[in-house]
């Protein structure tokens, strides 16, 4: 017998919502600004799932696909990049919208600024993100990654120019390892999207950064004349894109919001435990964090997503392993008719929540709490492709996690 899909509805006292303000429309616009200036930028497919919602007794289902984000296979630059302009444009005294491409790939950038030393911890994705921007704009990137990263994905932070080690302990270790070697270099600043008290700003930027994704998808839905989706589905790992999504559709449709769904991989299901203990205050979950959610294996909230994500989400979910896989499968090889999508362990987990609260008895009871229904608009984010193949190929060819 399979491991079940855990699940509580927010029923946590509200805060005074000050960080919700982070993902102004405004800030996100400007975001989107920066990222429109790279030679590398076009808006990332939405997959139109019309067989598959039909399928599953929807009214439409609607993926973002950012496997063809910068050429990088995963949405994660979209943060570095911009909170890397955000921080050099705030060392020189300037403003955010003077950070152009072109301003900051050119000598007199390089005479004006000089160059940085940017840290950070990752398990692949945004590490890749941060390497390639640090190399665009001829900055210095050191990267670490927790136990457990496979050779790909080190590989391909590598050939960025980064700075690149496999550390012997877990993705929050990594962090704190990042952030004591950044405040002994000069000119070394910390890239993560883990906020903690004392560092929030960077954090808040790298979200305003994800905003680009979701403005890009609000875009792409009213062409195809849906105004509002009725439910957003978002992964987490320390919550900054969870609360980056809800964030921007939250004051995007400030009297009217959509349903909100936070998904998390079971072995690091931080905002879960938040949610059950139901008090308001976060949690931490330790250990190895083992998943084949790589992506997503963060044990610690960010700070501010934390916030945003108490008062505007309405439910919370633990996911074992085989929700990605069969998410993964069903992307690849999906209903006639249908584009495919190659999705990856931590891109996936919201096709395999969808299709199992959509199909299995076992979770009525969500279906019924969340309104799901011939009426819903579901949007998800397929946030990396197969940014480790040989598993990839393992999930989707051979089988493997199955339910």
């Amino acid at each position: 017998m399979s491991e079940k899909i855990k699940w509580v509805l927010n029923t946590m006292p509200k805060s005074e919502d000050a960080q919700l303000p982070v993902m102004a429309l405004d800030n996100v616009a400007k975001a989107q600004a920066f990222h429109r200036g790279f030679p590398q930028y076009s808006v990332t497919p939405l997959a139109k799932l019309d067989g598959m919602a039909e399928r599953l007794g929807l009214g439409g289902l609607f993926v973002k696909d950012e496997s063809y984000r910068f050429g990088l296979n995963a949405f994660k630059v979209l943060g570095g990049s911009f909170a890397m302009a955000r921080y050099i444009a705030q060392e020189m005294g300037r403003d955010v919208s003077e950070m152009t491409y072109d301003y900051l790939t050119s000598e007199q950038f390089r005479e004006d600024f000089g160059q940085a030393t940017f840290f950070t911890a990752t398990d692949g994705n945004h590490g890749r993100g941060v390497a390639w921007a640090a190399n665009k704009l001829h900055q210095r990137a050191v990267v670490h990654m927790p136990k457990g990263s496979t050779q790909t994905r080190f590989d391909n932070i590598a050939k960025e120019g980064a700075e690149v080690t496999i550390e012997e302990v877990n993705y929050d270790d990594c962090v704190r390892m990042a952030a004591a070697e950044a405040a002994q270099t000069e000119h070394g600043v910390v890239v993560q999207d883990t906020a903690w008290d004392g560092y929030e700003e960077i954090p808040s930027w790298i979200m305003q950064g994800y905003g680009t994704m979701a403005a890009e998808a609000a875009g792409q839905l009213r062409a195809v004349e849906v105004n509002r989706p009725t439910h957003v589905f978002v992964q987490a790992g320390v919550g900054s894109l969870a609360s980056a999504m809800v964030g921007y559709f939250a004051n995007l449709f400030p009297t009217c919001p959509p349903k909100f769904v936070i998904m998390e991989a079971g072995a690091a299901d931080c905002l879960y435990q938040g949610a059950l203990a139901a008090d308001g205050d976060p949690r931490i979950v330790g250990g190895d964090l083992q998943t084949i959610m790589a992506g997503l294996a963060c044990g610690e909230p960010n700070t501010i997503g934390w916030d945003i994500l108490r008062n505007h989400a309405d439910a919370f979910l633990s996911c074992p392993d085989w929700v990605a896989a069969n998410g993964m499968r069903r992307l690849a090889a999906p209903v006639k008719g249908d584009p495919a999508v190659t999705s990856g362990e931590s891109g996936a987990v919201g096709m395999g929540v969808i299709d199992a609260i959509m199909t299995d008895p076992d979770y009525a009871e969500l279906r019924d709490a969340l309104g799901l229904d011939k009426n819903s608009q579901v949007l998800l984010f397929s946030t990396e492709g197969d940014t480790d193949p040989e598993r990839y190929q393992q999930i989707v060819w051979d089988g493997a996690w199955a339910k």
